[in-house]
């Protein structure tokens, strides 16, 4: 079994309010479920209005797949945050158990 868990810094520059940055994050986390089907998440930097940090985990029997559906997670994040956010820092932790 592999795990592999992302977390996904985010800057949200046109963001007024708290209101506006968690209509973007949720819309992303949403869709992130959905549509790649990971576990996704908010997981940090809540209470600031012009950054997020957003989760999201794959597990999997085979590690050439698990990494597929992060790469494929990664450029649909970039894609649904274009023009409205910007993906800043990427950080991944893989574990094969």
């Amino acid at each position: 079994m592999v795990t592999i868990s992302v977390l996904v810094t985010i800057a949200i520059p046109e963001a007024n309010s708290l209101k506006e940055k968690r209509a973007i994050i949720r819309s992303l986390v949403e869709r992130l479920r959905s549509r790649m089907h990971v576990s996704a998440a908010e997981v940090g930097d809540q209470d600031f209005v012009s950054r997020a940090e957003v989760g999201f985990a794959v597990v999997s029997g085979d590690l050439a797949a698990a990494r597929s559906v992060v790469e494929a997670c990664k450029r649909f994040t970039d894609d649904h945050l274009l023009g409205r956010a910007e993906v800043i820092d990427v950080v991944e932790d893989e574990a094969v158990l």
